[in-house]
């Protein structure tokens, strides 16, 4: 990948999608070449005031497999998009093992948005680390707001820690659930109810009462519960019901993301996204440290060996583990 920074931050500037798809496929990037491109392409990002800090609304959203998560984007970017917003999506797929590419294809469930011209789809490989999902996904957002996406929707794999991970670089944190799938156990075993900042249950389709009223029982259960986990907080979650297969209840959703917004107000926002970008500067220097590890000419000369060992039963993982990092240091 050749790439000229100057001619890509023009593209990105004037939101070709095209400059847009190259931009995030370079930071996505592992290869130490394309890093260093990447670093000098966010510095000029920023350098140039491209993009206002705070400017995107930056939603993530989570929820166990079948929830419906790419339905409900899909509803929620479409009425966005026909009220004049410029809307791009992350999903963050899991990675193939042996590729490293995704996993789901987000981008072939939601066939609506992913033609619509103010609407981006990425899916975005979680390149089996959670240091890689912050590297990835930040940057891309950061491009997202460069070409002047006004709303970035970040959705997560649903399988626990990702979800943290998300929620620590995203303004509101959206989680969707069912009824009559435990969720509400689930939720609270998994601590998704310590970080949420909204809850909706869906598939509360107005043409079927009896699910409707189920789902209306789990907000409830699951609204009692949060009282319990998170006691009296200056902001209380609401737990409310939609439809995203109907787009019912898809509006007051986005009502209650954009509430949570305004109780940050700009100070607690720039506050928020402060303490992220410091968080973010930690996982930069451990995926950085990792990469560096992984390239290691004194662990590459080890490596096979503490392999064999360590199968073996002749090595015991702390020792093995001590011996890489000599290498390493050495």
């Amino acid at each position: 990948m050749t790439l000229d920074v100057a001619e890509l931050l023009e593209g990105i500037r004037e939101g070709r999608r095209a400059a847009v798809s190259r931009a995030i496929t370079l930071v996505e990037s592992t290869k130490p070449a394309h890093r260093e491109t990447a670093r000098e392409l966010l510095v000029a990002l920023e350098s140039v005031g491209n993009r206002a800090t705070g400017a995107a609304v930056r939603v993530g959203i989570s929820g166990v497999p079948g929830v419906g998560k790419s339905t409900f984007i899909e509803a929620l970017g479409s009425r966005l998009t026909a009220a004049g917003h410029r809307v791009g999506v992350l999903a963050v797929d899991p990675s193939s093992v042996r590729t490293g590419g995704s996993v789901l294809g987000d981008k072939t469930r939601m066939a609506r948005l992913s033609v619509d011209p103010n609407a981006y789809i990425r899916p975005s490989p979680s390149a089996g680390t959670l240091g890689g999902v912050a590297r990835a996904t930040v940057q891309a957002m950061a491009v997202l707001e460069a070409a002047s996406y006004d709303v970035v929707l970040v959705e997560t794999v649903g399988v626990g820690q990702s979800e943290v991970t998300v929620a620590g670089m995203v303004d509101t944190f959206l989680f969707l659930t069912l009824a009559r799938t435990g969720d509400q156990l689930q939720g609270i075993k998994k601590g998704i109810l310590e970080i949420a900042d909204v809850i909706a249950v869906n598939k509360a389709d107005p043409d079927d009462p009896e699910r409707q009223q189920e789902a209306r029982v789990a907000a409830r259960d699951l609204a009692g519960a949060l009282r319990l986990v998170r006691g009296k907080t200056e902001w209380a979650p609401p737990v409310v019901t939609c439809s995203a297969l109907t787009d019912d209840g898809v509006d007051g959703v986005w009502d209650h993301v954009l509430a949570h917004r305004d109780h940050l107000g700009e100070d607690g926002l720039r506050r928020k996204r402060a303490e992220q970008q410091l968080d973010f500067t930690w996982a930069l220097v451990r995926d950085e440290l990792d990469q560096r590890l992984r390239q290691s000419a004194g662990v590459r000369a080890i490596r096979d060996r503490i392999r064999a060992e360590v199968l073996a039963g002749e090595l015991p993982a702390t020792v093995a583990a001590d011996r890489i990092l000599a290498a390493y240091d050495g």
